[in-house]
């Protein structure tokens, strides 16, 4: 509701507001993804009314995708799903006050094994619905040749029913040098955190850190940090405070080449973190990993890299006149092409602490008429906290599952432009997410293809047939295999 109420707070500026309606009738092999000999094949009917708000003026930014999903089945009840997603920006006090906001609605994954959500018209025991709000009013301003501070206030809110109900209040103190781009600058940030999960006792946060750059010359530098951390929840090896430091060095050989590495200890061990970007005309790649302490509801929170849809975005600009018909194409591209997730891994269900080490590497190629895109991830978690606390979730044969997980993931996808108004985009996935206290280990393959058309300025048609395996060493494999059609009228 917030971000309904941010225009009220801003100057006026140029609105764009389209309604939306989707048709779509599909069939499913098995809508239950179940274990061979137990398919049940059905007809799906969906009716999906939406609106897609956005704005982007000098005081307010905003973007709202919201759809209303009924669906229908023959041989069982119907049911409807919902999916937001929505950021804005708004400039309330100028050079002072200012607020942030995001909320969600999606289906998600409650386990990294099991049947695993590809097509949200399908229903299976492992999946619920996630609603996320987060809100960030902050106090920034600049005092010449002192530093910028900023001063910030987060709320956030992660609920799925029953099986997850999280909030958290953060307050952060950021003070950045302001030296004149002369030699060394400093950066200063300290943050309160209190963490409110309904099935434990109430957590806190506390951090204080102090970053030293040097600039060698314009394209190279070096940074030092040292700062001290305390969490009070119960680990299940060191103690969760203590001091803490890093040291690192970022190179910008050219605005198209980019590369940050860091090395320090923390109460965990050491730790290690990348991040690289190289871009080229018609190309595009991104490396990163890094290690920290996360909690499921922390990853549902957690800002994607965007980089590879604003690459395409803004390459696509004379392939795709029409902002908002290239906005949809992308959008098709990436989900098609990206068809486990956005990060290709699974953020399963936990009221556990985890330390999480992740690596992704993905990259996107090109051509004024196709566009290839490839996406490599791999993640591991080693739990901090007793897994006890997840009985609801796992059952009390299950607890060690996710004691230490790793899952990797490949996904690629291609996009072609048959038309100015056609397109047909092909994806494929594998994943794999294994226990390593347990040993079980399932894959996830999937392939899908999608021919889109723009029938004309507010009607687009589509199609799309895919292939879904799964195997486990634990049984329960399945196949499924599905095939569609939708129509999208634009009010």
């Amino acid at each position: 509701m917030l971000l309904l109420m941010l225009p009220a707070l801003a100057s006026p500026a140029d609105w764009s507001v389209t309604p939306t309606v989707r048709l779509r009738e599909s069939y499913t092999d098995n809508l239950g993804l179940a274990p061979a000999g137990s398919e049940r094949g059905q007809f799906i009917t969906e009716v999906s009314p939406g609106v897609m708000i956005s704005t982007s003026g000098p005081r307010l930014q905003l973007s709202l995708v919201y759809t209303l999903q009924k669906v229908f089945y023959t041989h069982q009840p119907d049911r409807s799903n919902q999916q937001l997603d929505a950021h804005g920006h708004c400039e309330l006090l100028a050079d002072w006050l200012y607020i942030d906001a995001r909320a969600g609605i999606a289906q998600r994954n409650v386990s990294a094994f099991g049947p695993q959500l590809l097509d949200p018209a399908l229903s299976n025991s492992n999946t619920s619905t996630v609603r996320t709000q987060a809100i960030s009013p902050y106090l920034r301003h600049y005092f010449s040749g002192l530093a910028t501070a900023v001063l910030r206030y987060d709320y956030q809110h992660v609920g799925s029913g029953g099986l997850l109900d999280v909030r958290s209040n953060a307050l952060t103190l950021q003070l950045t040098g302001d030296n004149g781009g002369r030699g060394w600058n400093w950066d200063l940030n300290l943050q309160r955190t209190e963490m409110d999960d309904a099935a434990l006792a109430p957590v806190t946060l506390s951090n204080a850190a102090l970053t030293l750059n040097y600039p060698f010359n314009s394209s190279l530098g070096a940074f030092a940090t040292a700062g001290y951390e305390k969490q009070d929840y119960h680990s299940l090896s060191a103690q969760p405070q203590g001091k803490y430091g890093w040291l690192g060095a970022a190179w910008t050989p050219s605005p198209r080449t980019r590369l940050s590495a860091s090395l320090g200890h923390r109460y965990f061990g050491k730790t290690y973190s990348l991040d690289a970007s190289y871009r080229l005309r018609s190309m595009l790649w991104t490396l990163n990993y890094s290690e920290d302490i996360t909690t499921t509801h922390g990853e549902f929170l957690s800002v994607s890299p965007t980089g590879l849809s604003d690459f395409l975005f803004e390459l696509w600009a004379t392939r795709i006149p029409d902002p908002q018909l290239r906005l949809k194409t992308i959008q098709v591209f990436l989900t098609i092409s990206q068809m486990m997730g956005s990060q290709g891994n699974v953020n399963f269900f936990s009221h556990r602490y985890y330390l999480q080490k992740q690596a992704r590497l993905s990259g996107v190629y090109s051509t004024p008429r196709s566009a290839l895109a490839l996406h490599l991830a791999t993640s591991g978690r080693t739990g901090q906290t007793t897994n006890a606390i997840d009985s609801v979730l796992l059952g009390p044969d299950q607890l060690q599952l996710t004691d230490r997980t790793r899952q990797t993931s490949i996904q690629a996808g291609w996009n072609w432009r048959m038309s100015a108004r056609g397109n047909l985009t092909i994806g494929a996935s594998h994943s794999r997410a294994k226990s390593l206290t347990t040993g079980r280990e399932d894959r996830n393959s999937a392939v899908t293809v999608g021919l889109t058309r723009q029938l004309s300025s507010r009607i687009s048609a589509s199609a799309d047939v895919r292939h879904v395996h799964h195997t486990s060493n634990a049984g329960s494999h399945y196949r499924e295999n599905g095939i569609g059609a939708s129509l999208i009228v634009s009010f």
